[in-house]
């Protein structure tokens, strides 16, 4: 199997990916820490992205719209080292601190290579190759040191870290026209944007007269339509970036819309 994922508890785990590339469109229910052994990882945002190297230490805020993209590297595979920062984890370290709390918009942090962190998620390397249970009570212990160690690194992260409450409603306009690229269920969306799944396809047709999916794939058709067309990419280049599953979808569905299919669209502007 190309893709494995091996737990010593709930919210600890070590990936292993050796295929082609692993993409995956998320807003994790957890702030995610993730310290990157081998392999390279591409964070997509709508109005921003990173590169991570072997070494790299990065934390992903819950709810935050991205692509990630796994890709094995250097003949290596795609190796990381992960915790769940849980907000039942989170509360009860904060309960115990005596912490001022300032507002501030989640952001991805990157702690690039810091010998705190490196050597915190290290620790971990040899309990996954234990054939017993992983102790809770360790595992609380090295949860608590990576937070601490967050804390140290970066004075405003407990804007974030201790922050717990859900999305508020928002402007659903703007939100789509930001984010459609991200392959998200509707339920997804709806959460992001305060609203129930009924409440969210009701205010949806209000702002656009038209249904999420059909409103989704124009807009990401378009976009596909003009990084072929305006930037020159390839289609294996694009498809996963606009929020379409895999090549032969893409293809069939860019067809369909536009007569002709992505790679007749490059062979056009080749002879023009």
């Amino acid at each position: 199997m190309d893709y494995q994922v091996n737990y010593i508890n709930p919210d600890i785990k070590l990936s292993n990916y050796s295929g082609k590339l692993f993409k995956t469109e998320a807003a994790f229910n957890d702030h995610l820490l993730v310290w990157l052994i081998s392999g390279e990882t591409k964070i997509i945002q709508a109005d921003e992205s990173f590169v991570f190297g072997p070494g790299s230490t990065f934390l992903i805020p819950r709810n935050q719209l991205a692509a990630i993209i796994n890709i094995p590297k250097d003949g290596l595979p795609h190796k990381a080292a992960a915790m769940h920062l849980t907000a039942k984890r989170l509360r009860e370290f904060y309960d115990r601190q005596n912490a001022k709390i300032k507002t501030a918009i989640p952001k991805i942090f990157s702690f690039h290579k810091h010998p705190l962190l490196e050597s915190c998620l290290a620790s971990l390397i040899p309990y996954f190759d234990m054939q017993e249970n992983f102790p809770e009570n360790i595992a609380s212990l090295k949860i608590t040191e990576a937070i601490s160690i967050l804390r140290n690194i970066d004075a405003d992260i407990d804007a974030v870290l201790a922050s717990f409450e859900e999305p508020d409603k928002i402007d659903l306009t703007a939100f789509m026209e930001k984010n459609f690229m991200f392959n998200m269920p509707l339920e997804k969306f709806g959460y992001l944007t305060g609203r129930s799944l009924t409440t969210f396809k009701r205010d949806f047709h209000k702002a656009f007269n038209s249904t999420p999916q059909r409103w989704l794939t124009k807009k990401r058709l378009e976009l596909a339509h003009y990084q072929l067309n305006e930037k020159n990419k390839k289609p294996v280049e694009i498809y996963y970036e606009t929020g379409f599953e895999n090549l032969s979808h893409f293809s069939f569905a860019f067809k369909k819309q536009f007569g002709y299919s992505p790679t007749e669209l490059q062979k056009i502007n080749k002879n023009s």
